[in-house]
Formats: C-alpha cells, structure tokens, sequence
C-alpha cells in the first residue's frame, strides 16, 4: 500500500513556549481505517487540522503525494474530506441538494454536473428523497449524512472524522458504522468511542501531551490504554 499521509518530527505551538504537537511521526495508507485515540487537549485534532493546511507548524507533512505548502492547499483541500464533530457547522445551504452541490461547484464544475454528484452522494449515504428539504429540519442522524455526502460529492481521498458519533443515537451510530464500512477511502477517525472505533479500525495510535505513545491494533490500544473497556462493540470487530 502506498502512503497517503506521512508526516514526520511534525510540532506545533498555539503560543510560545506551550508545544501542542511534540515532533508527531504518522503515516497513513491508501484505504486503511485509522482511530485516533487520547484525552481532550492531547493533540489530535489540532494534528488533523494540519492535514488541510489550516493550522501548520514545523516538521514534514505530506498528503496525497504533495508536500503541505501554501501552493498545493487548493488541491490537497479537494483530497481531503473533513466532516465536524457538530454537521450543523458544515450545513448552511437553503436545501439539502444546494448544500451538497455546494463543494463541486466551488471546484469549477457545470450546475448540472456538480447536481448529478450531490444526487449521487446522498444516494450513497442513503437519503434520496426530500432533498428540497432544509437541512436545519434534519435529524442528528440525517445531518451527519448529509455533511458525509457533501464531502463525498468533491470525490476525496481521504475522510477525515472528529468524534463522528458525539450527536448520534444508537441507531444513526450504527448505520454510520456500516456506511462508513463500504466506503473505499483512506480514513481518520478521532474518538472516545471505542466500540465504534474496534468496528471500523484495524489499526488505532494513541495521543498523549502532544506525542503518538502507541501504535498498533486497535483491540490491543484499547486494551493497553484501558480505553472504555466496558463498552461492547455493535458488530464484529474490523479484520486485521
């Protein structure tokens, strides 16, 4: 498998003095699902938010075969799906097909094509009907999907989720765990959620006071870590 995140020594201060990111080393396979484990303020999102050049500190990133430098964000932006915590900060088109045809037109494509994409987006994480609909009249669970499809109408390479289960009942968790399952791309999913995590991840790093102090099976992260050890997982466990 080619690798389709690397960074390596990667540091980075909200403030002098006070590091976030300790000299992170990462790699990222083309199609591997990854969970992202740590404490609140350990580093894990500001990581990701490096990966879409929207924070940047010192060290090697490189993403999609480019190095994280201004000239190539545009792009490196268009590979890199990034769906919120909170899909309401994502939504904010008149109606779910406009919120979807939203990114594909910003890259340039014709109405009717970048249409035909957001149709095929929300087809594919389910809802192919009401899309005339405000997305402030959607469920949690819709929402999240429809935030998904707008990502996934741009076509990225790699889907990056922040605590993707935090607003969700127990069943919109499930069906995002099996969507997520029959999507191709290269995946991050930053969570405290480790039955959603065992489930989806064949491989999970764990972040602590800005550095990765693990990496390797997810079970086994989970285990070492002491990570919500009481909470089962929803299906059987991702293969290795």
């Amino acid at each position: 498998m080619s690798c389709i995140v690397d960074a390596r020594g990667l540091r980075f201060s909200y403030e002098p003095g006070r590091e976030v990111l300790c000299g992170v080393d990462f790699h990222l396979h083309r199609g591997e699902s990854v969970a992202l484990f740590g404490r609140n303020g350990s580093g894990k999102t500001t990581f990701l938010l490096h990966l879409n050049g929207v924070l940047r500190g010192e060290g090697a990133l490189r993403v999609c075969d480019l190095p994280v430098e201004p000239k190539h964000l545009p792009l490196i932006r268009r590979k890199i799906g990034f769906l919120f915590q909170d899909p309401e900060d994502q939504l904010f088109r008149p109606t779910v097909l406009e919120d979807v045809a939203f990114g594909p037109l910003r890259a340039g494509l014709p109405r009717a094509e970048a249409e035909l994409r957001a149709r095929r987006a929300l087809a594919a994480v389910g809802i192919e009907e009401g899309l005339d609909r405000a997305p402030y009249h959607l469920s949690s669970g819709e929402k999240q999907r429809v935030a998904l499809a707008g990502i996934l109408a741009v076509e990225p390479e790699v889907l990056i989720l922040d605590e993707p289960t935090t607003h969700l009942d127990p069943p919109a968790r499930r069906a995002l765990l099996e969507l997520l399952r029959t999507l191709p791309q290269a995946k991050l999913i930053a969570t405290h959620d480790a039955a959603f995590a065992r489930a989806l991840c064949p491989r999970a790093v764990f972040f602590e006071h800005g550095r990765i102090v693990a990496d390797g099976p997810c079970t086994e992260i989970i285990r070492r870590f002491g990570w919500d050890l009481e909470s089962p997982p929803e299906t059987s466990p991702a293969p290795r």
